[in-house]
């Protein structure tokens, strides 16, 4: 079988989403399955590549501007182009894991079959996090459309400039309504957690019928030990990843002295670090792998402050398999994640005094029963998640869409064969 990924970020960039898309592409090639990849081609990358037979093809789709899900949308030149309607009568599945909605009608107009993955949610919330800032509160709209209020709040909170806000408007309460709409389109509609699926189908039911769950892989780059005595957090200044929430617990954990600790990585701006610092908090830009480990050591317990239903969370899963103790949000699927872990302790939502309450506590544990909690949600987790049947439900699943769309070509093209005055008489 022959698969087209159309994926505007294609690991190594991008994040988890991106990640497991590449685990897919690969997993796949390697089953047999024939795979093309088409993505993005960033400064000094090679227009055409091959790794292990698996094809990525890298076109200028947004150029040196920072990605968003409108630039590839727009890109009707790259979509209309003799490469691209190639590719896609070359596949038997066009599968689409981020943005590139646009593509779906074009493959259904070549009668291809069409998957898209959700790691989000787009399909229902032109933001994609489905949480209106102006009430702060999970949305509850089920008509895929963003209130400009709720898309001004949410620009103004996360540093937008005028111009930005003013784009944002302009493209989320136009085009992004037309997202959910083209989703609709597709054949099947992949969720990463049973959580986010949930959200879906009670924004829109009419994807019901194509709606499946299918858990991302995992990467388990094995338990890291524990050195040192001090929190982790790595959802940079975002307020939906909880960061205010996080400020507040850790300005009243600290506020009769210095407790607690915290190392947190994605910042870009160095200027309040000093300040954060003094309450306890040492910020860091996106670090690699070994930078990346060699923090982790100094971690006892990760804190997953989340405002916005997360559908799946990379990061609490990595905390698990890295040994670590867990604070994080009841919120989205991190329930789900980490049910039945005893090294897990939940709180509501934007509660940030449980949240200084919780850091407290795991704070005064010992050693030992720290290390044991971990091993404990490590094991666990491992247990729940199997990456063998996450790629089998996966090529599955391609399986179905393309037998299901090949069966209904052959039965319309007997139809176009078969007399329609006889055919009108046999059935009436």
């Amino acid at each position: 079988m022959k698969v087209l990924f159309l994926s505007e970020l294609f690991y190594p960039h991008g994040g988890g989403a991106e990640y497991a898309t590449y685990l897919y592409a690969r997993s796949l090639r390697k089953a047999g399955f024939e795979i093309a990849v088409v993505t993005n081609r960033f400064e000094g990358e090679s227009e055409f590549f091959v790794d292990d037979k698996l094809k990525v093809y890298r076109l200028r789709l947004f150029g040196k501007a920072r990605l968003n899900k409108y630039l590839v949308l727009r890109r009707f030149d790259i979509l209309f182009s003799i490469f691209i309607r190639g590719m896609i009568e070359w596949a038997d599945v066009v599968y689409i894991p981020r943005f590139w909605y646009t593509a779906i009608p074009l493959a259904k107009l070549f009668g291809k079959p069409v998957v898209v993955h959700l790691h989000d949610y787009i399909a229902i919330c032109p933001l994609s996090n489905y949480y209106d800032m102006s009430k702060d509160a999970i949305c509850s709209k089920t008509n895929g459309i963003c209130s400009l209020k709720c898309i001004c709040t949410t620009e103004r909170t996360v540093g937008r400039s005028l111009s930005e806000t003013l784009y944002s408007l302009a493209s989320n309460s136009t085009f992004g309504i037309l997202l959910g709409r083209l989703a609709q389109l597709s054949d099947a509609v992949i969720c990463v957690s049973d959580a986010q699926r949930k959200i879906l189908l009670r924004a829109d039911a009419r994807l019901r019928s194509k709606a499946y769950r299918i858990y991302n892989p995992i990467l388990d780059f094995g338990e890291i030990p524990i050195e040192g005595k001090a929190f982790g957090y790595f959802g940079g200044p975002n307020c939906l990843k909880g960061f205010n929430v996080l400020y507040q617990a850790l300005r009243l954990a600290n506020s009769n002295g210095r407790k607690i600790e915290v190392h947190a990585t994605g910042f870009s701006d160095s200027s309040r670090s000093d300040f954060l610092q003094r309450i306890g908090l040492h910020t860091y830009r996106r670090l690699d792998g070994v930078e990346y480990k060699k923090l982790y050591k100094c971690i006892r317990c990760v804190v997953v402050p989340s405002i916005s239903p997360e559908t799946f969370s990379y990061v609490v899963l990595e905390a698990l398999l890295a040994g670590r103790v867990v604070i994080a949000s009841e919120i989205g699927a991190i329930p789900e994640v980490t049910r039945d872990c005893d090294g897990v302790i939940l709180f509501p939502s934007g509660d940030y005094k449980q949240l200084a309450e919780k850091m407290l506590y795991v704070r005064q544990l010992d050693d030992r029963t720290v290390v044991e909690l971990g091993r404990e949600n490590r094991a666990k987790t491992l247990e729940k998640f199997n990456n063998d049947k996450s790629l089998n439900d996966f090529a599955a699943l391609l399986c179905q869409v393309s037998e299901k769309t090949r069966a209904q070509h052959s039965f319309f093209t007997g139809l176009s064969r078969n007399d329609p005055q006889k055919f009108a008489l046999k059935n009436g």
